[in-house]
């Protein structure tokens, strides 16, 4: 099971995994932070245009009527590009944050309707294996297991769980600054106003500028946070 020993740490929900409240059962109105990793920790998103391809996905299949597959959908659609922080209607989940790594993603999300999440994720994940295996002729699992959800507890975890996902890239050495980072919702939230202000009324910061400041102070933070990660599994 892959459980980020950082990630307990910085955000103060160890208690949360010694409980095991890690289930895939959703109430509606909650956030949930939703994460999974590859297998063998293969780097699945290691190009850029495989991890737009899981962006793609997870907002194609965030909604009630899905009358083709998503490989069916492009082929009128070439150009299709996602955006997962607009605002749509009838969704399953509002996404907070997210982070695309080459080879797990993390998503923070609002649940919108309980009953329909668990088969999203599902259905984003198969599509996305098919897509992957077929591009490299392979078969087998792509995923280390089912993905798991942790839900978030207080208003204060939610910022930090936020700040955490934002900060992966730099934790991991991939980027500098965290807004350098391409496939994350962080660059969008700092360089757009109506985010905060308007759409993201949940996070309880609602000045971009106030927000860029709370994430990036705890960068070099995280990073020693990992290798007390090394050290706990060593």
């Amino acid at each position: 099971m892959y459980i980020d020993v950082a990630y307990c740490l910085q955000t103060n929900v160890v208690k949360y995994y010694r409980n095991k409240n890690m289930s895939n059962r959703f109430v509606q109105g909650y956030f949930y932070h939703i994460f999974n990793k590859s297998i063998s920790n293969f780097q699945i998103f290691g190009r850029n245009e495989n991890k737009q391809r899981f962006l793609n996905v997870l907002d194609y299949y965030d909604k009630e009527k899905i009358n083709l597959s998503f490989s069916a959908f492009l082929k009128d659609n070439e150009k299709f590009k996602a955006n997962i922080l607009s605002p749509k209607n009838n969704s399953f989940v509002k996404f907070i944050s997210y982070s695309i790594m080459p080879d797990h993603y993390h998503l923070l999300v609002k649940i919108l309707d309980d009953n329909k999440v668990s088969k999203y994720i599902s259905d984003v994940e198969n599509s996305y294996s098919r897509f992957f295996n077929l591009k490299l002729e392979r078969k087998g699992p792509l995923w280390q297991s089912r993905f798991k959800a942790v839900k978030i507890e207080t208003e204060e975890q939610l910022l930090h769980v936020s700040r955490y996902i934002h900060l992966n890239p730099t934790t991991a050495s991939l980027v500098e600054k965290p807004e350098d980072w391409e496939f994350s919702s962080y660059r969008q939230i700092i360089t757009d106003p109506f985010i905060l202000k308007e759409y993201l009324k949940e996070i309880p910061i609602s000045n971009n500028f106030t927000y860029k400041r709370f994430v990036e102070r705890n960068k070099d933070y995280q990073r020693k946070l990992k290798l007390i990660k090394k050290l706990i599994l060593e």
